[in-house]
């Protein structure tokens, strides 16, 4: 493409040795557009959206008048052609100038004309805020208002009268100078703040400082969201409730003595003995593991012990049992809740004496691993009721560690859905790469009874269906969209504000300001409940 008569590629450069990029010789940054949307979306929840279209026009209206400057001085066949800031507005990637008209200005028709196609900021306002009640390009507008000041040597306003983001099939803006606006530039004019463009630019100066913070912090919002985690031995951790089971499972780990890992049906009791293995001494050694609950007694016995040949029919030849397998490193008894009473009598013996017997076998054989059970059963109350042996469980319950159920560590499901996002791209290869907020909502709503094995599921089933690199609230499942999230127990209604609140703050990052927004409560009444709560 040619701008004037020079090529794209003497105004584009990059320092073959420090890599920087250089626009008409001026030091320029790259950045896209999901980036300056979440910058927009950030400065509109924090100062509103008066707040934020003031920021955003004036930064607008300095990123023209200094575009413009610099093209005078480096490129004039350019900057004093009549398309020059059509193309640049076309060449930063802010939208697409399909039609242009232009005059002198100084009778009833506008100096400049244009009809616009594919604004970014129209685009991202609809992404995160939906269809708009008002014109909303307003970095477009401010760009086109500083490029043709400067351009003009006076002031010159631009104004959209049509726009995507407010649902019309195109932008279109008009700029003329401020006095032939009359009346119709006054509501217009405070979003540049001042009548004087130095003053604008001064301010702006700090606005821009301003900016680039908020974008640094926004950016470092999404790495904690999506990077904040230990993955170390498939650990995924973020919530207070984890990093507490995860520290007390790191200190276990360092002594060979049996653990008990207690919780629900798909909370990750496997996934956290991995991690015990990985942590430990002997992490080259094998890890076993066999789930007790999906073998009859004695089938479980000749998978456990090992059997010699001949012991029972189709034994045709000796077999080496999981004691055996997992010599010197962990044995993961899954379910150990469901054992006989025989079975326990016999993994009561195994763990005093350290030592096995195959089945058919009288020979005894010397073992040394560690042993770690897991149950979704309350022990203590199987030991009361005579299904579970007394001494078996003081035996493996030396140290205790109890998961919590997903439900009550919210923080943790937008952690672990991005990573069984990375694992169902890559098992599937499918292209989805991120949550949109509407589904990360609705996964933070649900209650999740089947806990992280439900959602690995949930996340698989929604990359597999999605049409983009965004998993979107209508790629999960309807039950998941249906359902009340009503807990299985009734809660006070103290208990149901607390969970609100705590939600609340984690959909908005904790931040305190958007959250009293998000409830229509002031902020001090947000501080007073998070005390309250012990939020």
């Amino acid at each position: 493409m040619n701008l004037g008569n020079r090529n794209i590629s003497e105004l584009l450069k990059v320092n073959p040795e420090t890599k920087i990029i250089t626009f008409l010789d001026r030091r320029v940054l790259i950045d896209d557009s999901i980036s300056q949307g979440l910058l927009r979306k950030e400065l509109i929840q924090i100062f509103g959206k008066y707040g934020a279209k003031n920021v955003l026009t004036r930064y607008g209206y300095a990123h023209g008048w200094r575009t413009a400057e610099m093209l005078k001085k480096e490129s004039p066949d350019l900057f004093y052609g009549s398309h020059g800031g059509a193309y640049l507005h076309m060449l930063y990637g802010i939208v697409f100038t399909t039609r242009l008209e232009q005059t002198d200005g100084m009778g009833d028709a506008p100096l400049i004309h244009s009809k616009l196609e594919y604004s970014y900021e129209a685009e991202q306002h609809i992404l995160h805020f939906g269809v708009a009640d008002e014109p909303i390009c307003w970095t477009l507008t401010g760009f086109a208002s500083g490029y043709e000041s400067f351009k003009n040597s006076r002031d010159v306003y631009f104004i959209e009268t049509k726009c995507v983001g407010k649902g019309d099939d195109y932008c279109e803006i008009e700029g003329r100078f401020a006095e032939k606006w009359g009346d119709d530039l006054t509501e217009h004019l405070p979003f540049y703040g001042m009548a004087s463009t130095n003053d604008i630019l001064q301010e702006l100066s700090s606005q821009i400082h301003f900016s680039e913070k908020k974008l640094i912090e926004t950016k470092n919002k999404l790495k904690n969201l999506e990077l904040k985690k230990n993955c170390s031995g498939g650990m995924v951790v973020r919530s207070k409730k984890m990093q507490e089971v995860t520290d007390l499972a790191h200190r276990a780990a360092r002594v060979n003595t049996t653990i008990l890992i207690c919780g629900e049906s798909g909370v990750g009791k496997e996934v956290l003995a991995r991690y015990i293995h990985s942590k430990s001494p002997d992490s080259d050694k094998p890890f076993v593991a066999v789930n007790c609950g999906a073998f009859s007694e004695s089938l479980l016995e000749s998978e456990l012990f090992g059997h010699a040949k001949g012991s029972f029919t189709g034994a045709e030849k000796e077999h080496k049992g999981l004691f055996e397998e997992a010599e010197g490193g962990t044995l993961f008894l899954d379910e150990i809740g469901e054992t006989s009473k025989n079975m326990q009598v016999k993994l009561l013996r195994v763990i005093q004496e350290k030592e096995i017997r195959r089945v058919g076998e009288n020979q005894p054989r010397k073992i040394n691993l560690r042993i770690i059970s897991a149950t979704n059963k309350n022990l203590e109350k199987e030991v009361q009721e005579g299904n579970f042996r007394k001494d078996l469980f003081y035996r493996l319950n030396v140290i205790n560690i109890k998961i919590p159920p997903l439900c009550q560590r919210t923080e943790d499901i937008l952690p672990l859905a991005h990573c069984f996002i990375k694992s169902a791209a890559e098992e599937m290869n499918v292209q989805v790469t991120g949550i949109a907020p509407s589904a990360s909502e609705a996964l933070l709503r649900y209650n999740w009874p089947g806990n992280v094995r439900e959602l690995h599921n949930v996340i698989h089933r929604a990359a597999a269906l999605a049409d983009s690199s965004m998993i979107e609230e209508n790629d999960l499942p309807p039950e998941l969209l249906t359902s009340c999230s009503a807990p299985s127990t009734p809660i006070s209604l103290a208990e149901m504000e607390k969970e609100h609140i705590r939600n609340c703050l984690i959909i908005n990052n904790g931040d305190k300001k958007r959250t009293a927004q998000t409830l229509n409560i002031g902020i001090a009444t947000l501080y007073r409940k998070i005390k309250e709560y012990q939020l």
